[in-house]
């Protein structure tokens, strides 16, 4: 059972330490990955007591508040969300992130989206306006199966996918973030992005005994070891080299 609750901010855009600013419209997500590292803190920070993925505080003025912030900010990049999923299902009933991109669009900011869903394409007619923005999904593997797994709320691989082609299509700079690496067919997901995204970015799974045991449960636990990641890696980069796409690896 999902717990919403409707609150009200006092400050959205906030300082990052990857872009100039993050703006979270909701402090909690359903889409409720296991390896999130959001869900190591945001229980502490919001004072809630259910398990992540089961309570979302929705920001309701979100973007007034937004509004009024931008009146007085200097001319940064905002990243939209930090640590939650902008486009989780609420967002279809309540459309703050939609709303707060419209203020954005407003004072013409650069923006860089990242999400899981493919409710992404909804504000398609607001994306084509900015005049810089990047757009891209986090996948983390080719195999639909993982990916719901350890991503339980988020849209498809093959959703994802086809979002890509139509942002890309649309003009749209696009990227996708592999990462946490899961276990795959990396030369297929290198495949399936090629021609739909500008770059790539590829990352390990990140504080490991938190999820260990999730792991454990599954049978997978041998997708925690660093020959995994180091195998898994090296694969992906020489797949992305023969298609000449741009990539970084964090790790």
């Amino acid at each position: 059972m999902l717990a919403v609750k409707e609150t009200q901010a006092k400050s959205v855009l906030n300082k990052s330490q990857i872009f100039d600013y993050c703006v979270n419209p909701y402090t909690g997500c359903q889409v409720n990955c296991r390896y999130c590292y959001a869900a190591l803190f945001m229980k502490r920070y919001s004072g809630h007591k259910e398990a992540w993925g089961e309570f979302v505080d929705v920001k309701v003025n979100a973007p007034d508040v937004l509004r009024q912030q931008l009146l007085r900010a200097k001319r940064g990049t905002v990243w939209i969300s930090s640590v939650c999923d902008p486009y989780q299902p609420l967002e279809a009933k309540y459309e703050l992130t939609r709303r707060c991109l419209k203020e954005l669009l407003e004072k013409q900011f650069p923006v860089n989206i990242q999400t899981k869903s493919k409710l992404v394409l909804r504000d398609l007619d607001l994306l084509t306006e900015f005049k810089e923005i990047e757009v891209g999904f986090t996948i983390t593997t080719s195999d639909e199966k993982i990916a719901k797994l350890f991503e339980p709320g988020a849209s498809s691989v093959l959703e994802r996918l086809k979002a890509l082609e139509k942002l890309r299509t649309s003009g749209i700079k696009t990227f996708a973030f592999i990462g946490p690496l899961l276990p795959g067919d990396p030369e297929k997901l290198v495949a399936d992005l090629a021609g739909l995204v500008n770059r790539v970015f590829i990352d390990r799974m990140n504080y490991l005994n938190q999820i260990k045991a999730f792991y454990r449960q599954q049978n997978l636990e041998w997708a925690t070891e660093d020959k995994f990641f180091q195998e898994y890696k090296t694969r992906l980069k020489t797949a992305l080299k023969k298609k000449r796409m741009k990539f970084e690896a964090i790790f």
